[in-house]
Parts: C-alpha cells; sequence; structure tokens
C-alpha cells in the first residue's frame, strides 16, 4: 500500500495526545495479568476517596471496533473530564494494548476491564460503551453488578442474533464480516464510513490509505479473531438479561450498522431499568456526529440521582 510520506493521521493522533492531557488524563500501561497488558488514559491524579466534597465519580469509555481509545472519544473527554474521573483503555489488541492469551470474546475484553480498574484501585464506576465496546460494557456490568453503577450502551446491538450479521452483509455488500469492519482497501472503507456516518463527505484516497495503514492493520489477524469470537450474537433468541443497573441505550436514527428496532428490541429484553434515547440526523457514531447533544444526554444520565 503506497502511503503519502506526510502522513495525517499520525499528525492528528499527536494532536488527540496533547488534547487529552491538557484535559487531565496521561497515557499509562497496567499488566492486568501474567498474560495482558492495557494501555490507558487515566486522570493523572486520581479523586482521593477521603475527599469526599472534591472525588469525582470515575467513568470508564470503551471504544468501537476500529479506532482505538481516544479517537472515538475526544469530544466526550474534552466535556466529561473536569466531571468524572475517566479511563479510556485501548481493548486488548487496540492501540497499545496485547495479550499473549488465545481467548478472543468480550467476556475476556471485559475481564480485562475489570482487572485494570481493579488494579487502579477503583471499585465503584460507570461504564459506556460504543458499539464493539457496547457489548464489552454490556458482559462487565453482567459481570460486576456491585462494582458498576451506571451503564451506557450506545449504538451497540448486544441483541443481534445471527441473521442480523447477514443482513449487514447484504445492505453493506459484502461477503465477509472483516472486508467491512476491517477494511484494507480504501473502497472497502468508504463502505464502512457510508454505513457509518449519515453525512457524506468525500475524502480521497491518500488519505483513506493513511487511515488504515496507521490504524487498522495492526494486529489484523487477532482482530478477525475478535470478530469470530464473540459470543453475544451468535443465538436465537439471544441471551440477553436485564441488568440491575440504571441502563441509557443511545442510538442513531439513521444507523444504518445496528438499525433503529435493534435498539427498541434492547431497551424491552433490559427491562425497566433501560431507558433510549434516539439522535434525529445521527447514524452510528453520534458521539462524533453530534458530540453536544451526545455529551448532554451522556451527562444528564450520569448526573442523575
Amino acid at each position: 500500500m503506497v502511503v503519502s510520506c506526510l502522513s495525517f493521521v499520525s499528525l492528528y493522533g499527536a494532536f488527540l495526545r496533547r488534547s487529552i492531557a491538557a484535559s487531565g488524563l496521561s497515557s499509562q500501561s497496567i499488566d492486568v495479568d501474567a498474560d495482558t497488558t492495557i494501555h490507558f488514559w487515566g486522570p493523572n491524579s486520581p479523586s482521593s476517596p477521603a475527599d469526599a466534597e472534591q472525588r469525582k465519580s470515575p467513568l470508564v469509555l470503551l471504544h468501537g471496533f476500529g479506532p482505538h481509545g481516544v479517537w472515538q472519544w475526544r469530544q466526550q473527554v474534552l466535556f466529561l473530564a473536569p466531571h468524572f474521573d475517566l479511563y479510556v483503555p485501548d481493548l486488548v489488541f487496540f492501540g497499545e494494548s496485547t495479550s499473549k492469551s488465545s481467548e478472543r470474546s468480550e467476556i475476556f475484553q471485559a475481564k480485562a476491564i475489570g482487572k485494570l480498574m481493579e488494579k487502579v484501585g477503583v471499585n465503584k464506576y460507570s461504564v459506556v460503551g460504543t458499539s464493539y465496546g457496547g457489548f464489552v460494557a454490556y458482559r462487565v456490568a453482567e459481570m460486576w453488578p456491585e462494582r458498576v453503577e451506571k451503564v451506557v450502551i450506545a449504538s451497540s446491538a448486544v441483541n443481534m442474533k445471527p441473521k442480523d450479521n447477514g443482513e449487514l452483509l447484504k445492505r453493506a455488500k459484502v461477503e465477509k464480516i472483516e472486508e467491512l469492519l476491517l477494511p484494507e482497501t480504501a473502497a472497502q472503507l468508504r463502505t464502512l464510513m457510508r454505513l457509518a456516518a449519515s453525512n457524506r463527505v468525500y475524502v480521497p484516497d491518500f488519505f483513506l490509505n493513511d487511515f488504515i495503514d496507521k490504524l487498522y492493520s495492526e494486529n489484523r489477524k487477532e482482530k478477525m479473531e475478535l470478530l469470530k469470537g464473540l459470543a453475544l450474537g451468535k443465538d436465537d433468541p439471544p441471551n440477553i438479561c436485564p441488568l440491575p443497573q440504571k441502563v441509557l441505550i443511545i442510538w442513531g436514527e439513521e444507523d444504518n450498522i445496528f438499525l433503529l428496532d435493534k435498539a427498541k428490541e434492547l431497551k424491552e429484553m433490559l427491562g425497566k431499568n433501560a431507558s433510549l434515547e434516539v439522535m434525529k440526523k445521527a447514524s452510528h457514531v453520534p458521539q462524533l456526529e453530534q458530540p453536544k447533544n451526545f455529551n448532554k444526554i451522556l451527562y444528564k444520565f450520569l448526573c442523575a440521582s
């Protein structure tokens, strides 16, 4: 693949790191067990439990299947950092997070996040997950109900069925899911962008190729295994249980990855503790398309008593 000598993706990545650091977070890595290392952006000085008045609630932001961590959450970090102790991890095999383990399910990812929060000494926290990160957020809340206080599942059909995957392939006009979620060519990335975003903006091939080279090529084999290793989505009916926590579902009305009907169905399946916010003129990445509105919805839910 030919990539321009001037990497706009690398330049923007540097801007992201400076922006997140200016919000009071720093780049950190922790060995959560003998096999797995998690890289994350976290508070330079976490709130002291002894100072109740100054203490900020911990909040974990879990990215989707694509660019890692802060690439998907920058606008939320800037808005939320004054109010919460933020933890923005790279999920395993994304960014700088690595593992020697052969496990590949979202349950494995959730265990890594749970261990990370133990390692940093945080016993109570809320969790937000978008797309693939929503699968992980659901599992974290399910596995540690005594630790997770509130849950936000954004653009994430944790209730998907095997047929939903086939219908997505038809909408994308591809034969394999990795052709959509792990693009190798500019044309494939354009297809993903068409389904994931409501705004249609032309992006030249050299930029898309740079994006693929910097953010999609690394750990490609392991990421393909993650797609195949999902436990959620293999059952019909879906193996989903109501969560004991308050749950907010946020969905773009024009989402073409996970259709809006899945959001309505998920709300019913998660029971009386779940609520749904549908964002108009937004698709699969409302936190990027409409960050101000997304942040307002998120903040109102997290700060409600």
